[in-house]
This record gives structure tokens, C-alpha cells and sequence, in this order.
């Protein structure tokens, strides 16, 4: 039988049935892994309250876990192993970090008595290894406090920031005797001051042409619904902040302008016309190319509001305040006024393209899939060389329906897709990604098929890392070398893990394959060849 903490004297329990007992007070009830050797005493007598979510790899372990959180917005629950496991997974911690993600993270080390002779599969310096990509990590000195740090851990993942940490357990530990720690109830809630919330009100009030910029914070603390709000009482354009990962606000809306470029010379142009900018839930200086000149117009006005006191502290110019979002936007709209100010014009709507045709190019494929997609549908995107695409033809209009990888590292998507259709059971998943980027982590599928989850998986065909033979532009280069990919059958690989798939290549018919991923109640990749 499952062991149980509940059936023992709760001063003499096993660490690890310690630990199942603070996970399950916690909210776990499941864990996401890729087992080793060093981890197999934690999953003695595994409780059967508990689901193991096997991945196939580390790195796409921490990704399904990352979409999982971020789609539930509860913090999520990995297992690694040891260093080597751990190293394998540092791309997705990294993206993990970048997107504000809570994981606790366990990873397995050789038993203590071992340690003095540096075993094999020890892990040297088990909590340097993540850093600085984790918000802390430790190894317990003692195995008997073991629950402690991973109540710690569980508590520094869920603080604003939010982000991964990680604990690191030599084997024998949990075996060793402990007592039960108990859950902890922390309000994280930081609401601006008031001094703050008046003067970003009193600017707004003065201000002729306000503009608000927008980031992910504003949809993972739950503020979209008040961002709508603020802008409408304001009747101010919105933008979205550069490499946002979430959908910030309605697509659709009027007073939406569009999408800021990662460059300096390209958000003040875009930004000119405003005499005040207030940037909610983002950097709004997020670069990727070398740029010069101002930050920003001289004669607009800056406010930062930010759950994040690094991002204050790095902020070139304006006034930071530091508080969480939901707070800070709800405390903005109380305190300010509707607006006589004229409603400025948002950015055009998007013009439908022709899908019809004997090939299908990439604005006919997101057309179609704009046209076919279900209402509730959550779109899960990694195909970095037609994101301006997508953010034409594939407009997202409501909270929670958008979710890519603010690191700009590859291979986190496709399994992301995983973890948020196990959290999101209400909605249909559709995971965008391209070919090169699908490659980093396409073993996820199996994961998918193992827990039949009916999630479409469609490939963007353009044999190649399309993305980076663009960026070679910036440095005056005609190509990329190693950005061509061919010879690759994504549907086989896809039929390899169990999972039905099609190779499509006219608008025609991908409707009819998206069709029929929508009646299967099972994973189903297309494969777009595009011209």
C-alpha cells in the first residue's frame, strides 16, 4: 500500500513521507520527471493520490511542468537527476526563469555517506549548477530538514517574481526519520503606494495622448480584465511590450496599436506621438539588436509598473514602482477619471488573405487556422521566424489563450503544450511550431499519447531555421550557415510515438485535417509544407 504521513506519529516520519504530506497540503498532485537512479527512493510506495508525469527528456520535462503552471497558475512539482539531469534541463530552466514561472524543482545526489569521494553521478556543486537561472536552491545540511527547505522552496517560487528553485537530496534522505511541516498561508499581494497610484493618475489626467505598453505580468497576475478597463476609462492606445510571452490584451479591441519591435530606434519611433507612457507588467527596453540614441521620446513621460524589483532597478529611465500587477491596475483605475479625450485610432484591423491556391504560404495557413480554430481554443506557439505573421492573421482575444517562451530559447513550446492541456481540460490546445524548433523537444509527443490528450500539433514546414537567415540580415550577411533543414518526416516521427498525423500542402487541405483533429479525442500533428 502507498505509504501515508497521516498513519504515522507526526513526529517520526520518513522524509519522504514528509514531503508527499507538505506537497499534498501544497496543492501537488502530480509530479513531473525523467527518473535516475538517485531518485528512486522518493518514489518508494508512491502515493496513490499522486500522478507521475513521465517525459522523455529533462529538458522537455521542465517545459510540460512550466506550462502546466503557467496555465494553472499554481506553482509545479519536478523531479531530476543529479547533475547530469539537471544540465540537460538548464535550457528550460532558463525559460522557466524568463517567464516568471513557479517550479519546485527536486533533484537527486548521491547518498551523504558517499559524498566525501565524489561518487559517480555526484553532482560536485549540486546548487551552483542552476544559477543563476533559479530564484534559490539549496542542499540541506541535515536529511531530517529536507521538508523545511522544499516549504522554503515552495514559498520563494510563489513571491513575485515568481520563478524556479530547486532542492537537491542526496538519496538516503528519505528514508531518514523528520517530523511533518505544515503549510504555510502567505499573501504576496504588494499594493503601490499611494503616493505612487496618485501621481501615475495625476499624470493621466494632465497627459493628451497617453499610451499604455503591456507585458506577460499583466495575464499571470490575473489583471486583464482591469488592463481593458484602465485603457477604456482612459482612452488610451495600447501596445504590447517587446518579446511578450502572453496575450496582454484583446487583439481585437480599438484601442489595441499593436506590438512593439525589440529595438531602440523602433519603440521611440513607434511610441513618438505620446506625451505619456505607462509600461504595466514588462521591460518595456527589451533589445535585440544594437541600437543607439534615446530610450525614448524626450517628451514623453515614464511609468514602470512591475512586479519585478530587478527590472526597476535596470530600467534606464522614468519612475519605477514596484507592486503587484492585479493591486497596481486596480488601485489606477480607482483612483482615475474617465476621460474627455478623444479616442485615438488603434491599429487596422488585418485584412482576411485568400486561402485558396494549389500551395499554401504562411499568412494562408494562419488564416486557416484563424478561420477553423474553436472559440476556446489556447494557442501554444514556437515559430519565431512568422511571429509578425501570427500577430497579423492570428489574432488572440482573450486571457489566457496565448503562451510562447519569453527566453527566446527553442524546444520549450511543444511540451509546454502538454502541461497546459493537462491544466486547461476546458480548452482545445493548438501548438504552432515550426520545424526547426519542433527537433529540440518532438520525444513530448509520447507524453501526449500516454495521457491522450487531444492537443494539435501543427508543424510549419519551411525546412529551415527560417528565423535566423532573417537576423543574418542585421549583420550584413546574405545567409546563415546550418539554417537549412530537409529530409525531415515529421509525421512518421509523430506515428513512431503513437500519434496520427497528416502531411498537408493546400489551404483545402488543412482545413480538413484540423477537422479531424478536432473530433479525435487523442493528440494529431499536421505537418504544413509551405511554399
Amino acid at each position: 500500500m502507498p505509504s501515508n504521513s497521516r498513519d504515522h506519529d507526526p513526529e517520526n516520519v520518513t522524509v519522504r513521507d514528509a514531503s508527499f504530506h507538505l506537497f499534498r497540503n501544497l496543492g501537488f498532485d502530480r509530479i513531473f520527471g525523467n527518473p535516475g537512479s538517485t531518485e528512486l527512493p522518493m518514489f518508494r510506495d508512491f502515493p496513490s493520490d499522486f500522478q507521475y508525469v513521465l517525459g522523455l527528456s529533462e529538458c522537455s520535462v521542465v517545459a510540460m511542468a512550466d506550462g502546466y503552471a503557467q496555465a494553472s497558475g499554481r506553482a509545479a512539482l519536478v523531479n531530476l537527476h543529479s547533475a547530469a539531469g539537471v544540465g540537460h534541463a538548464m535550457g528550460s530552466i532558463f525559460t522557466a526563469y524568463r517567464n516568471a514561472t513557479p517550479l519546485v524543482i527536486t533533484a537527486g545526489q548521491q547518498a551523504r555517506s558517499m559524498l566525501p569521494f565524489e561518487p559517480y553521478l555526484y553532482s560536485v556543486q549540486a546548487t551552483e549548477l542552476p544559477k543563476p537561472y533559479v530564484k534559490w536552491s539549496c542542499e540541506p545540511a541535515r536529511a531530517q530538514d529536507v521538508p523545511l527547505a522544499l516549504a522554503r522552496a515552495y514559498c520563494t517560487a510563489m513571491q513575485y517574481p515568481r520563478g524556479p528553485v530547486l532542492v537537491s537530496v542526496p538519496a538516503d534522505d528519505w528514508d531518514a526519520r523528520t517530523s511533518l511541516v505544515q503549510a504555510r498561508e502567505i499573501d504576496f499581494t504588494i499594493r503601490p503606494s499611494a503616493a505612487s497610484v496618485a501621481s501615475i493618475a495625476d499624470a493621466l489626467r494632465k497627459s493628451s495622448r497617453p499610451a499604455f505598453v503591456v507585458g506577460s505580468e499583466v495575464d499571470r497576475n490575473g489583471a486583464w480584465h482591469q488592463m481593458v478597463r484602465l485603457a477604456e476609462q482612459q482612452n488610451a492606445l495600447v501596445w504590447v511590450a517587446p518579446a511578450s510571452s502572453r496575450c496582454c490584451f484583446p487583439e481585437n479591441h480599438p484601442l489595441f496599436a499593436g506590438f512593439l519591435p525589440r529595438s531602440r530606434e523602433g519603440i521611440v519611433s513607434a511610441l513618438q506621438g505620446s506625451d505619456l507612457v505607462v509600461v504595466i507588467g514588462a521591460p518595456l527596453f527589451t533589445y535585440h539588436v544594437e541600437g543607439s540614441g534615446p530610450h525614448a521620446s524626450d517628451s514623453a513621460a515614464i511609468f514602470h509598473v512591475t512586479d519585478d524589483p530587478n527590472s526597476a532597478a535596470w530600467c534606464p529611465i522614468g519612475t519605477s514602482v514596484v507592486a503587484s500587477i492585479r493591486a497596481a491596475v486596480e488601485d489606477i483605475l480607482a483612483k482615475g477619471e474617465p476621460t474627455k479625450r478623444a479616442m485615438p485610432t488603434g491599429r487596422p484591423a488585418p485584412q482576411p488573405v485568400s486561402t485558396g491556391g494549389s500551395a499554401i504560404d504562411v499568412a494562408a495557413m494562419l488564416q486557416v487556422i484563424a478561420d477553423n480554430r474553436p472559440a476556446n481554443s489556447i494557442i501554444v506557439e514556437e515559430a519565431p521566424s512568422i511571429r509578425g505573421d501570427i500577430q497579423n492573421h492570428l489574432p488572440c482575444v482573450r486571457p489566457g489563450s496565448f503562451f510562447t517562451a519569453s527566453s527566446g530559447g527553442l524546444g520549450y513550446s511543444l511540451p509546454a503544450s502538454i502541461g497546459i492541456a493537462m491544466a486547461r481540460t476546458d480548452a482545445s490546445v493548438i501548438a504552432l511550431i515550426g520545424d526547426g524548433s519542433s527537433m529540440y523537444s518532438i520525444q513530448a509527443i509520447w507524453t501526449a499519447v500516454e495521457h491522450g490528450l487531444p492537443i494539435t500539433f501543427v508543424i510549419a514546414n519551411n525546412h529551415g531555421y527560417a528565423a535566423l537567415k532573417k537576423f543574418a540580415r542585421v549583420f550584413g550577411m546574405d545567409g546563415a550557415l546550418g539554417s537549412d533543414l530537409k529530409g525531415i518526416d515529421f509525421v512518421a516521427l509523430a506515428q513512431g510515438q503513437g500519434c496520427g498525423g497528416e502531411r498537408v500542402f493546400t489551404s483545402d487541405a488543412l482545413k480538413q485535417a484540423l477537422a479531424t483533429a478536432s473530433k479525435r479525442n487523442a493528440p494529431y500533428l499536421i505537418e504544413v509544407v509551405l511554399t
